[in-house]
């Protein structure tokens, strides 16, 4: 039984149609495709594409893993970047990166399990003289400390619960 609706397989077997005939050489814009259509790589998407390419399963889960740009879940309603670049770990972005991490009970690439908040890291957000930066959802936060992260993150709560 698929692990993802039907509406989600129909729309990978859609995404693949285009590459009959592809080859190794097109995993890796293959999977970017399902994960631009799908927002990650559902693990029928690995099976599918696997199919597909007539790659092992295990060769297709191995390249997604190998390059962080995939995802494995949803991401969050709320997509935090952390930046990683020199600047903002010179000024302090790994503690920055650990509150959220302590905050949120997720580790880099995961998503809480109410599905409000995913985080990711980034080599540079292209902030350097902000440093140390993160972005949520594209808002940019300059200058964060550790101690400010809670603050940060108690505002998007906020922000959701008066949608609701």
């Amino acid at each position: 039984m698929s692990s993802v609706p039907v509406e989600t397989g129909t729309r990978i077997d859609e995404l693949l149609a285009p590459w009959k005939g592809a080859r190794r050489e097109a995993l890796i814009p293959i999977l970017q495709e399902v994960q631009e259509a799908c927002g990650y790589l559902p693990q029928e998407a690995i099976v599918r594409v696997s199919r597909h390419l007539d790659l092992p399963t295990s060769k297709v889960y191995g390249v997604a893993t190998f390059y962080n740009q995939f995802r494995f879940q949803p991401p969050g309603r709320n997509q935090i970047l952390v930046c990683r670049g020199t600047a903002c770990h010179v000024k302090g972005s790994a503690a920055v990166l650990e509150a959220i991490c302590d905050e949120l009970q997720i580790r880099p690439g995961q998503t809480t399990r109410d599905g409000m908040f995913s985080v990711d890291v980034v080599a540079c957000i292209g902030a350097c003289g902000l440093a140390p930066v993160i972005s949520i959802n594209g808002a940019f936060f300059a200058g964060v400390t550790p101690e400010g992260v809670p603050a940060i993150l108690e505002s998007f709560r906020q922000k959701e619960a008066a949608r609701a």
